[in-house]
């Protein structure tokens, strides 16, 4: 493996699983986050049985969804303790899968061309993100597809710059890593650049959508008083049209391989 990947320094999140699983999956904001995915691939997870591999499979969620559709499941992750989950997960379900403790850039070497590759919320903890995502996509099967979900710069700038106090230095100064949450990534990403880099890559958008155009952007206080179904379905209706999902908190660009 290059040493310039530096897989080492890619963000491992053993001690935060229970924050992962209370705070984000199981919310309105995570639930909605797995619907607009899902809606965005349910062609592909109709089809005949694919290989599909989900590099960063976490609790491995997106995994057992195609699982359970009789595709034929890789999955790798840096988080042995997620890693544990996502194996309970299958266990459970009786449905077979290779799920492997190790980085995606390692697995990558191990791998025949894929139908499907899942790589989601992994891209802005990476130490090397543009490179690691070439060995990812590298694995993509000429007419196959990959899924890519990234933490988006633009909705970063934008939550941030509305909280104003503090963190406007600090957006200036683009040094955002590591001030408030534990979960502001160091390399979020710009769609434009994604879309850009695929292209130039061999790829084509099938489908762009912004997940959360709204939601993380109001107050704790309007979210309390609003209805979620109502927001649910301001969220569908405006996910896909091009101002707006380029103002998701984060983005999924599904891209088919020429």
């Amino acid at each position: 493996m290059s040493q310039s990947l530096k897989p080492l320094e890619d963000r491992n999140f053993d001690k935060m699983v229970k924050k992962f699983a209370d705070r984000i999956y199981g919310t309105f904001k995570g639930q909605l986050r797995l619907e607009l995915l899902q809606e965005d691939l349910s062609s592909l997870h109709e089809s005949e049985p694919m290989d599909v591999w989900d590099a960063g499979c976490g609790f491995g969620q997106m995994a057992l969804w195609f699982g359970e559709r009789g595709h034929r499941i890789t999955g790798c992750d840096i988080s042995e303790k997620m890693l544990a989950r996502a194996r309970e997960r299958f266990a459970e379900a009786e449905i077979d899968a290779t799920l492997v403790h190790a980085p995606a850039q390692e697995v990558a070497t191990t791998l025949p061309p894929q139908d499907l590759v899942l790589f989601h919320a992994v891209i802005e903890w990476l130490a090397n993100p543009l490179e690691t995502l070439k060995i990812v996509a590298d694995r993509v099967r000429p007419g196959g597809h990959l899924s890519l979900l990234f933490f988006n710069h633009h909705g970063l700038i934008y939550r941030n710059a509305l909280r104003g106090s503090w963190r406007l230095q600090y957006l200036l100064d683009e040094a955002w890593y590591g001030k408030g949450k534990n979960l502001t990534p160091p390399h979020p990403q710009t769609p434009e650049v994604l879309i850009d880099w695929l292209g130039a890559h061999g790829f084509e958008i099938v489908a762009h959508t912004g997940i959360r155009v709204f939601h993380d952007y109001m107050e704790e206080e309007a979210r309390a008083e609003s209805d979620l179904e109502k927001l649910r379905l301001l969220e569908r209706k405006y996910c896909r049209e091009e101002t707006f999902r380029t103002m998701g908190r984060y983005v999924h660009l599904l891209a088919k391989k020429r």
